[in-house]
């Protein structure tokens, strides 16, 4: 009965997706973007000798240098137009996010609705542009200065080319950030999150094939990569779990009378996810954990060597303090974003403005606190789902030379962009039966 069940209800979705022509248009839209997307990260960066950019990179591949090539699928390895990826509009999203919680000019934006909401998309947009300009001047110095075997990374250096390439490395930013837009407005799916995704799955299959081949050359045993793939799997079913997991606060509404009926006294749900921060605490741990290990590898290749080598051994990948210091800050920006991204006052007024209470818990200020204990809470599991997903792959990582790409933040943000485009997309399929249904009650109601 049941898989009979869930066939009618497959046959009943595909015959929805046949005729849901708005739906396929999205979908291809989006494909058409992403298609785009990695297009550009083949066109290079006038100037650039790419042989000396990818040595580079094999030398530093466990800083950094490496975690923004992953996000960024390839793009800065190679040194093209899209090196810089979206992370600029990543940050100035999230900067501009936390000064909202704290400049009260900017919080009274937020509260406007949609007219804030432009303004701050607008703001956020600015501080794109100054970031990507720091970021796209201290790549083009940093270019001038390496060295490989074949010789340097910038064929004739100077401010020309300075220039050229901060116009170059900005404008794919921006151009990048514009896409993602027209991704989320036209297309399925949350464009930003689409992007760094496409750009990390682009990856998978040359990671696997390094796995396989490190299998092959005896480097690691087969009992070992079969037993690494199930442990992968369970990641992603526990990262799947976790998720779609929500703590559900009953919420009743009073019921008031208008004229002789009477209306409200109904009971809804406000879900609280688990993991409310998202993949922004391992994204911002294990940058700034990457940061000495970057340096450290640039001062060896300049002949420096001293206490930041101490420092970025101590903090190398498996070590016992850049475990505890991960794991650190993961909880810490799990409690910070969660704070800033969840008000409990706000949200305790906007219920009570409403007519809306938690059953034995009085409206205002103990409701506030009601919210605050049960997020504290949610957020202790979630920041320690977090810890066991990113560290354990970072042991393998560490001990077995396993690729970048298997790690607990790609993971996390593969299983995240995924569940939220099938949700939306059985939005629309559901909004598209709903139109059908309606179209034929009008036509039988006519009829009669």
């Amino acid at each position: 009965m049941a898989s009979a069940a869930e066939q009618m209800a497959s046959n009943m979705n595909l015959g929805a997706f046949s005729k849901a022509t708005e739906l396929k248009a999205r979908i291809w839209f989006t494909l058409g973007a992403l298609l785009v997307y990695r297009l550009g990260t083949y066109i290079p960066v006038p100037g650039v000798d790419a042989t000396v950019m990818g040595e580079m990179l094999s030398q530093h591949g466990g800083g950094i240098l490496g975690m923004f090539d992953m996000f960024s699928g390839g793009a800065l390895g190679r040194m093209t137009v899209f090196a810089l990826n979206i992370m600029p509009y990543i940050s100035a999203s999230i900067v501009v996010q936390l000064m909202t919680s704290t400049i009260p000019s900017l919080e009274a934006l937020k509260k406007e609705g949609e007219s804030g909401r432009k303004k701050l998309n607008q703001y956020s947009r600015y501080a794109t542009v100054v970031i990507a300009i720091v970021q796209s001047y201290g790549i083009a110095i940093g270019l001038e200065s390496i060295h490989g075997s074949v010789g340097n990374a910038v064929i004739d250096p100077g401010w020309f080319f300075r220039v050229s390439c901060m116009v170059t490395l900005v404008g794919g930013t921006m151009f990048l950030m514009w896409l993602g837009e027209q991704i989320t407005s036209r297309g399925i799916g949350n464009g930003t999150s689409l992007i760094i995704f496409s750009g990390i799955v682009a990856n998978l299959p040359h990671a696997l094939a390094s796995l396989l081949e490190l299998g092959r050359t005896g480097a690691l045993s087969p009992v070992f990569i079969v037993s690494f793939i199930l442990v992968a799997g369970a990641v992603i079913a526990l990262v799947v779990f976790i998720e779609r997991a929500q703590r559900r606060i009953l919420v009743q509404y009073p019921k008031r009378q208008v004229g002789s009926r009477m209306f409200g006294g109904e009971n809804s749900h406000m879900p609280l996810k688990i993991n409310t921060a998202g993949v922004i605490p391992p994204i911002f741990a294990s940058s700034i954990l990457l940061i000495p290990a970057t340096i450290s590898g640039f001062a060896n290749q300049s002949g420096e060597v001293g206490w930041l080598q101490t420092i970025a051994n101590a903090l190398a990948h498996g070590q016992p303090l850049y475990m505890a210091a991960y794991a650190g800050m993961i909880i810490f920006f799990s409690y910070f974003y969660t704070a800033v991204v969840f008000n409990p006052e706000e949200t305790a007024d906007n219920l009570k403005k409403y007519g809306g209470f938690i059953p034995g818990i009085r409206p205002g200020t103990n409701t506030a606190q009601y919210f605050d204990q049960v997020l504290s809470r949610l957020t202790t599991v979630g920041a320690l789902y977090m810890c066991v997903v990113c560290l354990f792959p970072e042991i393998l990582i560490s001990r077995y030379g396993v690729p970048f790409y298997f790690g607990g933040t790609s993971l996390m943000i593969i299983v995240s962009v995924t569940m939220d485009t099938v949700t939306q997309i059985q939005s629309h399929l559901i909004a598209h039966q709903y139109e059908g249904m309606i179209k034929k009650a009008r036509v039988k109601g006519r009829g009669r």
